[in-house]
């Protein structure tokens, strides 16, 4: 009841990448860079589970970026290509590759981690990939020339990474979709039927993670636009709730989504976002506590998950340790009140 988890992605050694970016320089090469990454994998579990978190994830400590990590292992695309597109409906501008042919994968693209991880921690294992419909959002297309069939061809790469991630023992596959939260009409449309097709076949539990972004400017500053109450997901909930996944995890700590939108998802397990990452502020266990007691008013226990808003990549690791920390202590305390009514 109330077990813990991370959205995805941890700070990296300072050893390893460029501190507080979202797209980290690697500071090792080669070998010693395929080798970093493990140590660093092996570190971030033993991190988590030092801080009491009962699901862990490798941290996505093997990719410098959580959709072009995937991408470096696709063919189809030409990363000397790269031209400038508007992401999440023109919010920030970013560089990115080229899809010019048809798409597939070059081999494994995260066995190796996921293999180091199974091995080195007896805990449940999560494991992110990006969501089809946030890939399209974050590519260039010269090939495809159709939104939904570029998302359903990626939707099949994500399903053959995915079946082998849970063959090397991954316990939780989630998909990271922050785009479902801006093209409402199209995840209705077309977002959950390649989230589908992402998961067909997958006998292990399957996770859906939505949210307002990563604590850069572009989103603090979107943020501050969307009012006092932030209501898109409402928009949406109803289709997760009627789709396959098991999961939704969504962000909850100072989002300003009313909470009572959670019993829209009625019938799904919720990973409620209960540490803020776009501040560096730590929360307390009793702040965490209490909005797992909101929470509580529209999910039931045996449904709700406790987990991070996002990923904390760009954080410091410090901040983002003890954010881990407080989670789970605040995690304990809503346990203890639950279990004394």
């Amino acid at each position: 009841m109330l077990t813990t988890t991370v959205a995805g992605s941890l700070p990296k050694p300072v050893w390893l990448a460029e501190p507080e970016k979202l797209w980290p320089a690697w500071r090792l090469s080669g070998p010693e860079l395929a080798a970093g990454k493990l140590d660093a994998t092996v570190l971030a579990i033993k991190l988590q589970e030092d801080a009491g978190i009962d699901v862990v994830t490798d941290g996505e400590q093997a990719r410098q970026h959580f959709v072009h990590g995937f991408l470096e292992s696709v063919d189809g695309i030409d990363f000397g290509r790269r031209v400038e597109v508007g992401i999440r409906n023109d919010r920030y501008k970013a560089m990115v590759p080229t899809v010019t042919g048809a798409l597939r994968l070059k081999g494994r693209v995260h066995g190796g981690e996921a293999r180091h991880a199974r091995a080195h921690t007896a805990r449940k294992l999560r494991f992110t990939l990006p969501g089809p419909m946030t890939i399209v959002d974050t590519i260039a297309d010269a090939h495809y020339g159709n939104r939904v069939t570029l998302a359903m061809a990626f939707a099949a790469l994500l399903n053959e990474e995915a079946r082998a991630l849970q063959a090397d023992g991954v316990d939780v596959i989630q998909f990271d979709e922050p785009a479902f939260n801006v093209y409402m009409d199209a995840v209705r449309d077309w977002g959950i039927e390649a989230l589908h097709r992402a998961a067909d076949g997958l006998s292990c539990t399957t996770a859906v993670h939505i949210c307002y972004g990563y604590g850069i400017k572009a989103n603090i500053d979107w943020k501050a636009s969307l009012g006092g109450e932030w209501r898109q997901y409402e928009a949406i909930f109803p289709a997760l709730a009627a789709s396959r996944i098991h999961q939704v995890s969504v962000e909850c700590r100072n989002s300003r989504v009313p909470m009572r939108l959670l019993s829209l998802l009625a019938g799904k397990d919720v990973v409620m976002g209960a540490i803020d990452v776009a501040d560096n502020a730590v929360e307390s266990p009793e702040a965490v506590a209490a909005v797992i007691t909101e929470a509580l008013r529209y999910v039931p226990k045996e449904h709700l998950i406790i987990g991070t808003n996002c990923g904390m990549a760009p954080m410091r690791g410090d901040v983002a340790y003890a954010k881990l920390r407080a989670l789970s202590a605040g995690a304990a305390l809503a346990r203890a009140a639950v279990a004394a009514f």
